[in-house]
């Protein structure tokens, strides 16, 4: 195993959060050269320095998001945090379908991993509007700083396993058993999802229209307390009155450094 340096570590702890905001502190050292060793070797590198100033020559992201892949646990599924998305049908559509001005709906997934997240909104929204009369344009922008799980969100395949935990009409209503072992999102359901690379960092988000929900749930646990504020801001700017922001369960936001106004436990909204 590859040994790294008290020097090599504070330089990559440097580098990983700023640019992905991930605050790792020294007791991660063991968790770092762990993860990231094997990575070097198939490289061809030989020590943490020469790994550190290869990520300094990387002009397209690719080896920052092999490197956020291997920092970070993409654990998630369907329907995780139940009650969230129970809100979201019971309470959040509702007041959107009557407020939302010109039938449009805009949520952002901003950590949106292998997809699980998105598409379970996806489904939910299409059970809502799909009686309606008049045509909602409600498709989601999902987002990711890693490459590796947005490529795995946009095939949308997922193993038994997975899918199992769904109710028997969604599965039938929104996958396609391609073998039997896996099942793909349908096409028409992958298509109200838009996959984007963004990093929760940027110092100006870019979208032109102000957001009706946002869930970004499970990334925060990975900032320290500045770094958070500073996004909840932004997404803050970023949202429409009267619009819900989801966070994680064993995440919080200090309410004297935010306009949010809290809910429930993990809900809230900008009033």
């Amino acid at each position: 195993m590859i040994k790294i340096s008290d020097e090599e570590f504070k330089l990559l702890a440097k580098y990983i959060k700023e640019h992905s905001g991930i605050h790792l502190k020294s007791e991660k050292k063991a968790m770092l050269v762990g993860r990231l060793s094997n990575m070097l070797t198939e490289l061809g590198i030989d020590s943490f320095m020469a790994y550190y100033k290869r990520l300094q020559a990387d002009k397209d992201g690719k080896e920052l998001s092999r490197l956020i892949d291997k920092v970070t646990t993409n654990h998630t599924y369907f329907m995780r945090e139940a009650e969230h998305f129970s809100y979201f049908s019971d309470t959040v559509l509702p007041f959107w379908e009557e407020h939302a001005k010109n039938r449009d709906l805009r949520v952002w997934c901003a950590a949106s991993s292998t997809g699980e997240e998105p598409y379970t909104l996806a489904m939910i929204i299409e059970d809502y509007f799909k009686t309606k009369v008049n045509k909602w344009d409600k498709k989601l922008l999902a987002t990711d700083l890693s490459l590796n799980v947005l490529n795995q969100a946009k095939k949308g395949i997922y193993d038994g396993e997975k899918v199992a935990t769904l109710s028997r009409m969604w599965v039938l209503n929104y996958f396609d058993k391609i073998s039997n072992e896996s099942y793909q999102v349908k096409n028409k359901l992958r298509n109200e999802v838009i996959y984007r690379r963004f990093n929760l960092l940027e110092p100006v988000f870019p979208f032109k229209k102000k957001f009706h929900v946002v869930f970004c749930r499970n990334v925060m646990i990975y900032f320290d307390n500045a770094t958070k504020e500073v996004l909840i801001n932004k997404i803050y700017d970023k949202m429409e009155y009267g619009g819900y922001l989801f966070i994680g369960h064993s995440e919080s936001i200090n309410r004297d450094k935010t306009k949010f106004e809290y809910i429930k436990p993990a809900v809230y909204r900008k009033i």
